[in-house]
């Protein structure tokens, strides 16, 4: 998702001096953004320090190694993320895991410079249709939280103070050889938060079922798919509007770059 979210990028004239990667371990965006933006400072965010320390963790350079590697980004905390301002926010594959999405579009609103760019992906509600289906045909509670649709993500975008934004999804079918191995996958992508999701652990009869049911949806060639509607989008933080005869505060940072900055153009 990292690549196709980078190559959206591709028509905005941006050349970001800084770039905050959120959630960058989530996202696995640090490579694309690295070639897409060679001279940018990336900024690796992490929603608290034990998934900082796992991702330091996971892209540490053995001691040994004598190849020359990319520098590796700076990194922060979600709560300290606005020690400065940044020219791009970049969100991959993270809002859907975001308690409070219009609270967030409002921060990132305020780490960006003016003509600054958020850009961000994420799973729409057409995500595990045949999950979902599954689970309603056996009278079971839902099997995962429902996903904000694109036009809502749209109206939160404009609410925060985004202009020009620009949604767009598309629906991807991904198979697997087996019920076990889909399983295992689905659970890297975080747990269960839907409201009305089973109260307690299941049992192993209760798994085998599971199994059992996603093995009788499986193709001809023995895979079983499941949907994945991935929404994109992308929006500029607009220069205040300035109003005849109402005071308006406008922070000095952003009003140096309202006098010597170009505006982007798509």
């Amino acid at each position: 998702m990292a690549r196709r979210l980078v190559e959206r990028l591709g028509p905005i004239r941006l050349e970001p001096r800084r770039i905050f990667d959120w959630w960058s371990g989530v996202g696995g965006g640090e490579a694309v953004l690295r070639a897409a933006y060679p001279r940018a400072e990336i900024v690796a965010v992490e929603p608290d320090p034990a998934a900082a320390a796992i991702r330091a963790a996971r892209t540490a350079r053995p001691w040994w190694s004598l190849s020359k590697a990319a520098p590796s980004p700076l990194s922060a905390s979600a709560a300290d993320a606005e020690v400065g301002r940044s020219q791009l926010v970049w969100a991959n594959m993270v809002l859907q895991f975001v308690a409070d999405p219009p609270a967030l579009f409002a921060r990132w609103h305020r780490l960006l410079e003016v003509d600054g760019l958020v850009v961000f992906s994420c799973l729409g509600p057409a995500s595990l249709r045949e999950l979902r289906e599954l689970y309603t045909a056996a009278r079971w509670p839902s099997p995962a939280s429902e996903f904000v649709d694109m036009h809502d993500l749209g109206d939160m975008m404009v609410h925060a103070g985004f202009a020009e934004p620009v949604l767009d999804q598309e629906t991807l079918t991904l198979r697997w050889k087996s019920a076990e191995a889909l399983l295992a996958e689905l659970r890297l992508l975080g747990g269960n938060a839907a409201p009305d999701r089973f109260a307690g652990l299941r049992t192993p009869a209760w798994r085998q079922r599971l199994l059992a049911a996603l093995a009788e949806r499986a193709a001809s060639d023995g895979s079983i798919g499941l949907s994945m509607e991935v929404a994109y989008g992308h929006g500029f933080k607009a220069a205040p509007r300035l109003r005849a005869g109402e005071p308006v505060a406008v922070a000095l940072e952003d009003m140096r770059a309202m006098v010597r900055r170009p505006r982007p153009t798509s």
